[in-house]
């Protein structure tokens, strides 16, 4: 019964494949209460605070036939339902943030709020590298992008682990890009274990592209006005892709039906 976020419907082959999204109702956020947990699922069994438990199991095994016994279930529920509530969270991820990840951030932004869609997102960047880490996106990036009336505005931030608990959706520009945080991950879970399906949240950007057939946005640092040129036009295509991915979801318990709901 797992539900996918699909690719648009140009998309065929390994793109398509690469572009599905598990769906957030796979994933259990962490609950805010202390009292004791007991989690069944298949012949595993964890018992433990709540938050302890949500981690070592996830969303995933409310989904097979776990029998969870809370204390505090009313408030559980409640916080669970909070969390279906929340804006679905889109994070774009480049090395440093101040070129790529920027200015997918903006353009997405632009896409949704033209479509009055933005109180339903969560958008933000961030790089794979803290070099840049306060500092505002490349003046070059930002003129070529103004020129298409979108305005970069926001500030270099490095990854970190909560990112993977508050976004459904993290985007890396290049392989190198998605390597770095796939790396970060692993380091991170192994400290403290994140989330159930974590590790699937990470997408190549140009997996959403249907008009261009590349799989990765070059950095345009060190080239000329046609490398921000070039950003722009790939992240334009992709940011149309990501949204009518989104928006061909259909949740298959009924609960949610993402084309009339956003």
């Amino acid at each position: 019964m797992a539900s996918v976020f699909s690719a648009p419907s140009s998309l065929t082959g390994s793109r398509a494949a690469s572009s599905r999204v598990p769906c957030r109702s796979v994933f259990l956020p962490a609950l805010r209460v202390s009292e004791s947990v007991s989690v069944v699922c298949g012949s595993g069994e964890f018992r433990g605070g709540v938050k302890a438990a949500v981690r070592s199991v996830g969303r995933e095994a409310l989904g097979c036939g776990s029998r969870v016994t809370m204390a505090a279930s009313a408030e559980v529920s409640s916080s669970v339902a909070e969390a279906e509530r929340r804006p679905f969270g889109v994070l774009f991820v480049c090395l440093g943030n101040i070129c790529r990840s920027p200015t997918a951030e903006a353009v997405f932004r632009d896409v949704v709020e033209k479509r009055k869609l933005d109180s339903l997102f969560n958008i933000d960047s961030a790089g794979t590298i803290d070099y840049h880490e306060g500092n505002p996106a490349d003046p070059r990036m930002k003129a070529a992008a103004l020129k298409r009336g979108v305005k970069l505005t926001s500030i270099s931030r490095p990854i970190r682990s909560s990112d993977f608990e508050e976004f459904d959706l993290i985007l890396a520009m290049d392989k190198s890009n998605r390597a770095d945080i796939l790396t970060a991950y692993e380091s991170w879970n192994r400290r403290a274990p994140l989330p159930a399906g974590s590790k699937e949240k990470v997408k190549l950007m140009c997996s959403y592209c249907t008009k261009h057939n590349v799989d990765e946005v070059p950095d345009p640092y060190y080239g000329g006005p046609a490398g921000f040129e070039k950003v722009l036009d790939l992240l334009e295509d992709a940011c149309e892709g990501l949204l009518a991915s989104i928006q061909e979801l259909q949740v298959k318990d009924g609960k949610v039906d993402v084309k009339t709901s956003i």
